[in-house]
């Protein structure tokens, strides 16, 4: 049998994986272990992406001279060149990106000019999840990236390889990973784990094409009109008319308002009403197709390697968050879903989902929905019994004298302006302005009354918002600092804000009373002092 036949021994510890076979001419790494390549169709996908990259500078070329000698055949030839050099540095980056799935870590080589080399320990990988986008998804590819909580687009990613590759890629990081961390507590003279057996997923959360839909109902956006107008202030060239003619603009306008003056005003106020209603059917449409892209076959799962989440129509996600990885949770709502009963939760965890710093594991649920999920990620609603405290009196006052100041400086401005060069508009300007002023005033006082925290013997929660309520749970025993802070105001007014240390997230709550302050720093540092967080990962 051929080197090339043999089968990837798997590591200690670990379970078999299938076996892999390829071609002759792979490299080896020095300590003898295999350098893979990802797939080959892996060039096809950037020669494509050659071609979606030149279609705008043809565009720009061809009809930078409204079609007219030969802008054509120009932007034609330049297409030509990028879509060629495009093709060819694909295949030189796929050509010279190659991994390594060491007994330690995995190390990645790439570079065409320049080589590079990372190698990141199996201990320091959060989460490996995989990624489809449409066009790999045709090809049967997936992206695989491998999380390690570093932040700043410092996480690894091989694109692309076969779906099955990238099952048994991390099947096999995260087999390696929990092998060191038993050897690693055997050494300690731990007693290791025992080997858990594979139970079936226990399904915590979906979400059915109604209920998908009718999250896109609330998710109206008017995004596509910000696109079109980008798209039209770029591509004004191949508009009939000149777009920033404001002459022709004028007489369009003043044409049109003729037309509708003579229509009378049932036909004003019916086209008023039919360019509302348009609006809004966008904005509908809009929220539908995003949400319907974003969320399609949403699936939570409970697994024994922790959450598995899985979504996306056209770009499909496989993501599985560690329990022990979840360091807080947001329940968060808006305006008119609150008035529904729906509401969203989120994981705060130290991977990162898409850009973001939090996972979205219920994003349109119900509260009895939502709570399933926080006992399984190990936390709790707060009780009946949960004893909340709001913020200073002091930090109400203040807030509202902050709040409401700007438009008492500015109805002073504008009076002043006002009385010199137009003083018949004085009155209601000042006016409109101090009453702005007092209902900010007025919003400051009755929102202070909901923003509220608490304080039990294994989390601290917060709570906030008056139309759109929203709720931070974090665990004491994964807080990994306390801070106090007080600005000068806060010095002299008796109040302060508590930071939370905690990795992947942020948690705070201000305007508490100084005593109150110290006494909820001090019952934290108490559990974190208390903690051994070498087992922490095993709670």
């Amino acid at each position: 049998m051929s080197e090339a036949e043999l089968p990837n021994t798997p590591a200690r510890g670990a379970a078999s994986v299938p076996v892999v076979r390829h071609s002759e001419d792979m490299p080896v790494a020095a300590d003898g272990s295999e350098q893979k390549r990802t797939e080959p169709l892996s060039v096809a996908l950037g020669l494509l992406g050659s071609i979606q990259n030149a279609i705008i500078p043809v565009l720009l070329v061809a009809f930078s001279n409204r079609g007219e000698g030969y802008a054509l055949i120009a932007g034609l030839g330049i297409g030509a060149v990028i879509v060629i050099f495009g093709g060819f540095f694909s295949y030189l980056r796929w050509r010279k990106l190659t991994y390594t799935v060491r007994e330690q870590d995995i190390r990645v080589e790439s570079g065409v000019i320049s080589r590079t080399a990372r190698s990141v320990p199996f201990e320091r990988i959060q989460d490996v999840s995989l990624e489809q986008k449409l066009l790999p998804r045709l090809f049967g590819l997936v992206a695989v990236k491998f999380e390690t909580g570093a932040g700043g687009g410092e996480d690894l990613s091989l694109a692309y390889l076969t779906e099955d590759e990238g099952e048994r890629l991390r099947q096999v990081v995260r087999e390696r990973r929990e092998s060191r961390d038993s050897a690693a507590q055997v050494a300690d003279g731990e007693e290791a784990p025992p080997v858990t057996k594979e139970e079936p997923a226990q399904t915590l959360f979906a979400m059915d094409q109604r209920r998908v839909l009718t999250f896109g109902l609330f998710n109206f956006s008017l995004a596509v009109v910000a696109v079109l107008a980008g798209f039209t202030q770029q591509f004004d060239f191949l508009l009939p008319f000149d777009l920033w003619d404001f002459d022709a603009w004028e007489e369009r306008l003043v044409g049109q308002s003729d037309m509708l003056a003579a229509l009378g005003p049932s036909a004003q106020i019916a086209g008023g009403v039919i360019a509302a209603l348009s609006l809004i059917a966008l904005g509908i449409a809009t929220g539908l197709i995003r949400t319907s892209l974003r969320e399609w076959s949403f699936l939570l799962e409970r697994t024994p390697r922790g959450f598995r989440r899985r979504r996306g129509l056209l770009t499909k996600t496989d993501v599985v968050m560690p329990i022990h990885r979840v360091q807080g949770i947001k329940i968060g709502t808006r305006f008119i879903r609150y008035r529904f009963g729906w509401h969203g939760l989120k994981f705060i965890s130290l991977a990162q989902d898409a850009g973001a710093a939090n996972h979205d594991v219920a994003p349109f649920a119900k509260l009895s929905e939502i709570e399933p999920i926080v006992v399984e990620a190990g936390f709790h609603m707060p009780g009946e019994d949960a004893e909340w405290h709001r913020a200073s009196e002091n930090y109400r006052t203040d807030s509202m004298i902050v709040d409401s100041v700007f438009f008492i400086i500015a109805a002073m401005v504008a009076g002043t302006a006002l009385s010199i060069f137009a003083p018949e508009w004085f009155v209601p300007v000042v006016l409109i302005l101090i009453g702005l002023a007092v209902v900010s005033a007025a919003a400051a006082l009755y929102s202070w009354q909901f923003k509220r925290h608490a304080l039990d013997s294994t989390q601290i929660m917060a709570r906030s918002g008056v139309f759109s309520p929203s709720s931070q749970i974090a665990t004491r025993l994964k807080l990994h600092s306390v801070e106090i802070s007080r600005g000068p105001i806060a010095q002299r007014r008796g109040y302060a804000s508590l930071h939370f240390g905690l990795a992947g997230g942020e948690f705070s709550i201000p305007g508490i009373p100084v005593e109150r302050a110290r006494a909820v720093r001090k019952a934290v540092l108490e559990t974190i002092a208390a903690t051994d967080f070498s087992q922490l990962e095993n709670v």
